[in-house]
């Protein structure tokens, strides 16, 4: 087959008109630049403003593809939540900071935790997701999930003071509903129990309450799924069904440990 013939049938199936992979290099820098002036005592706010207002017009133009719909508002609006978001995350910081005897410092955990990477970045899309911005909170999730292993749907809700330990391996669904004090360990998966797409409007994911510690490994499943308050799921553990408050859930393997002598 001629050049000119294969390029004419890749072009042909090049049929996806809003298909721009600029949007995504995009999202990234403008995630970056904005995580830095909330935190970085050397980049200041007030002079990033106008440059993260800049990357934002960019990604209206890029993302924003009904012509029925204007997007230009959002900007002052997501601007509006910045103060708040920011707060949480201290409080995310120093709930880390408090709970992981391997925490020498504050400033260790905005600097090396990937778990509290991964909840500041999720917090930040959160607020652009509630605002109905097409796929931009989704990529910067994205790009925190490929840099720490944690996979936060921009659509969930997370409240106060959030916790994930080691942070590999943690997913957490669209629908899932997670309450104030909850730590989380690597691995565990907040999912649904079915995936079929005509349940995309449904609650297809769990509900943590209050002071609940979910331990390595465990995996929640279904929208009617709730764990109570000031429970303990323990490693290992599945779960498809509701556990009352207080209660603690362990998966108990049977482990068979023999000695050289006892073999002989």
């Amino acid at each position: 087959m001629e050049t000119r013939a294969i390029i004419d049938r890749i072009k042909k199936n090049k049929i996806q008109p809003n298909l721009r992979f600029r949007l995504k290099r995009e999202t990234e820098a403008f995630t970056d630049l904005l995580f830095l002036s909330l935190f970085d005592i050397e980049t200041p706010i007030e002079d990033n403003m106008p440059r993260l207002q800049e990357k934002f017009d960019q990604l209206v133009d890029l993302a924003c593809w009904d012509p029925d719909r204007s997007c230009a508002s959002i900007w002052e609006e997501y601007l509006q939540t910045l103060p708040g978001v920011l707060e949480k995350l201290n409080l995310d910081a120093r709930a880390i900071a408090e709970c992981d005897p391997a925490s020498l410092s504050i400033e260790e955990v905005y600097l090396a935790y990937p778990g509290f990477y991964a909840i500041a970045i999720y917090r930040l899309a959160h607020e652009l997701y509630k605002k109905r911005f097409p796929l931009v909170p989704r990529l910067m999730t994205e790009y925190a999930h490929r840099q720490t292993g944690v996979d936060i749907n921009p659509g969930a809700q997370i409240g106060k003071s959030f916790f994930i330990d080691h942070a590999t391996g943690v997913v957490i669904g669209q629908t899932a509903v997670i309450h104030d004090h909850v730590k989380i360990y690597q691995g565990v998966t907040l999912g649904a129990l079915y995936v079929a797409k005509n349940l995309s409007d449904t609650k297809r994911h769990p509900t943590i309450e209050d002071n609940v510690t979910i331990y390595a490994n465990a995996t929640i499943l279904g929208g009617d799924t709730v764990i109570g308050a000031n429970s303990i799921i323990g490693g290992n553990a599945w779960l498809t069904s509701s556990v009352p408050p207080n209660s603690k859930v362990y998966h108990n393997p049977e482990i068979e440990i023999r000695t050289q002598q006892n073999d002989q």
